[in-house]
């Protein structure tokens, strides 16, 4: 995503615990663990750099929902979807290292899907990708795209890197 916005950037995994940070509140939670990526991450950058860390959860009938743990999470997360949809919050933080002055914000985007069948379950879940993705699901690919009926929202706040969001937070640090 960045490299489409015309970045050169690096990346770099923060040592955190994310299951230690415990929110109610999926704006607040996102935020909250994208701050302790950023916190973790910003003593590595000695030199001047813009520092950009996110996070996103999947909310679905009012509960939220990470990476699923196992396949029968998944199922469920899955069958789930074929009655509500799955809405997506992203939090970004952005901070210049040089200066420290930091910005952040919150995106959501809503996924409508078509109904997942048995087979069409079975053929996810064997594909072991929707155990890296919050909410166990994406919407690239053939085998998700053919079940998507309905993005409100930007498609790539469900990817997990809202552009506009931030391309606006780093103008606001670099200022």
């Amino acid at each position: 995503m960045l490299q489409e916005m015309g970045y050169e950037f690096e990346v770099e995994s923060a040592n955190i615990d994310e299951k230690a940070i415990r929110i109610d509140d999926p704006k607040e939670l996102t935020l909250a663990l994208a701050r302790a990526k950023a916190e973790a991450l910003r003593a590595q950058f000695l030199e001047n750099a813009i520092l950009i860390t996110s996070d996103q959860v999947v909310v679905w009938n009012g509960e939220i929902r990470e990476k699923p743990q196992d396949e029968k999470e998944a199922k469920e997360f899955l069958e789930g979807y074929n009655t509500h949809p799955a809405q997506t919050v992203t939090a970004v933080v952005v901070i210049n290292t040089a200066t420290g002055k930091q910005a952040q914000g919150v995106d959501i985007a809503t996924v409508y899907f078509s109904t997942f069948s048995e087979k069409d379950i079975r053929e996810i879940i064997e594909d072991k990708s929707l155990f890296e993705m919050a909410g166990g699901f994406t919407v690239e690919g053939e085998l998700w795209e053919r079940h998507i009926n309905k993005i409100e929202g930007k498609r790539d706040s469900v990817i997990g890197l809202p552009k506009e969001l931030t391309e606006r937070l780093i103008h606001e640090v670099e200022q």
